[in-house]
């Protein structure tokens, strides 16, 4: 019994880590004979895990989704990542979900193992979130599922909105891909009205969210939803735009200006192009100072104008 009970841990334990396992392999995984194995799926079976079989020469087995969700074995690694996804989540963006993620946390670490139970600890122990002014929104848990569901299923939404200015409008979209930044949710959607691409602040939807007809997929804008955001909040909402040179590799600049501050695309090896926006010309110049790399100024004009009054200040006041 023991044997047949470690076999059945192991066999459920290899249907989620791959859905699909041609009998053959299965077998010789377990080191079992044919007829052992497909006992065994039924144990599987009678226990509530919906297991699928194909016959034949190439037949298989193949874990499909069931009515309930049935208990799921998780390794060292993936069971250290869940605690500490469910641990943020309590504490997240995105309301509605705290209560649920604090009740499956406390499930989780009840079976954690001693040593695994201290990785979690150790690693959010000495994790400290930035507090700030400003903080991003909370959005509705449920709110993104039917929106995540509308994307998946290409069904077009209907919803009112309010802009930045906090105008209302009533929208009709083709919904694609939802966008986190980290700070906020948004949607990138086709709108149907203005025949154009949109980007909207989940947090900003309002009202009851309604289904419409079905879509046919359109490529993602700019090449890349990321990317299209990443465009849109860096610059569409500023009234200055500005293109800059700047003369350090992509990789390493990357990682002092987030995709909302700025779109960078490389030149070659030693240099990059930037693309941001701001409600200043002196807002870009100050972060242009910060950057500690040496950069020249392509447009608008008056942040050309602005950053050579600047520098001969500089030059002044150290001569």
């Amino acid at each position: 019994m023991i044997q047949t009970s470690a076999r059945l841990l192991r066999l459920l334990s290899l249907f989620q880590a791959q859905r699909y396992w041609s009998g053959i392999d299965l077998a010789n995984r377990l080191d079992v004979t044919a007829r052992t194995l497909r006992r065994d799926v039924d144990r599987l079976r009678s226990l509530g895990y919906p297991v699928h079989s194909t016959s034949g020469i190439a037949g298989g087995y193949q874990l499909g989704a069931g009515a309930t969700l049935p208990p799921l074995l998780l390794d060292d690694d993936e069971a250290v990542a869940v605690a500490l996804g469910l641990r943020t989540c309590a504490s997240g963006g995105v309301s509605g979900i705290e209560e649920a993620s604090m009740r499956a946390l406390m499930k989780l670490e009840q079976v954690l193992p001693p040593h695994l139970r201290h990785r979690v600890a150790a690693v959010h122990g000495f994790i400290v979130p930035l507090q700030r002014q400003g903080r991003g929104p909370t959005v509705d848990a449920g709110r993104l599922s039917i929106i995540a569901g509308a994307c998946r299923d290409h069904d077009g939404i209907r919803f009112r909105y309010q802009d930045r200015a906090g105008a209302p409008s009533a929208r009709n979209v083709e919904p694609h891909r939802l966008v986190h930044t980290g700070y906020r949710w948004y949607l990138v959607a086709w709108d149907t009205i203005r025949n154009d691409w949109r980007t909207f602040r989940v947090d900003r939807i309002e009202g009851k969210l309604k289904t419409s007809i079905r879509f046919r997929p359109r490529k993602p804008p700019e090449g890349d939803f990321a990317a299209y955001v990443s465009k849109s909040l860096s610059q569409a909402p500023y009234p200055v735009r500005a293109r800059i040179t700047l003369h350090a590799p992509v990789e390493t600049l990357a990682r002092r200006i987030p995709s909302s501050a700025g779109v960078l695309e490389a030149i070659d090896q030693n240099s990059c192009t930037l693309r941001t926006g701001a409600h200043s010309v002196e807002g870009i110049a100050m972060h242009l100072s910060w950057l500690g790399v040496d950069f020249r100024v392509h447009e608008p004009p008056e942040l050309i104008a602005y950053v050579r009054r600047l520098a001969d200040r500089m030059k002044a006041a150290s001569s």
